[in-house]
């Protein structure tokens, strides 16, 4: 049963990895690329992660797979936010169908 679990739990991180590799070839703008490519790999990672710790049933590795998890949960979002920032302020365009432009006129893009 614990092997099936952690099979699944491998299977459906390896297909958000997929789909966040896809989303780096699909999307228009580095701003959505980075977002699909942040949000998917880091659910990715951590189903397997989580799938790895049910498979081996170790307190070591269950231990070290959350202190991975819990550190990609928190800094990833931030990494992509601060890349995203600093793309913006530096001239990076948006893409043209994006209707909502939050940082616009709060700083010069100069």
């Amino acid at each position: 049963m614990m092997a099936l679990l952690s099979g699944t739990l491998l299977l459906l991180g390896t297909f958000f990895i997929l789909l966040s590799a896809i989303g780096i070839l699909k999307m228009p703008d580095l701003y959505t690329r980075m977002s699909a490519t942040t949000k998917a790999s880091t659910l990715g990672i951590g189903l397997v992660l989580m799938g790895t710790t049910l498979y081996w049933q170790d307190f070591g590795i269950a231990s070290r797979a959350i202190a991975i998890i819990l550190f990609l949960f928190l800094t990833a979002p931030v990494a992509a936010h601060i890349i995203g920032r600093a793309a913006y302020f530096g001239g990076e365009p948006l893409w043209d169908e994006t209707r909502i432009d939050e940082l616009k006129g709060k700083r010069n893009r100069e």
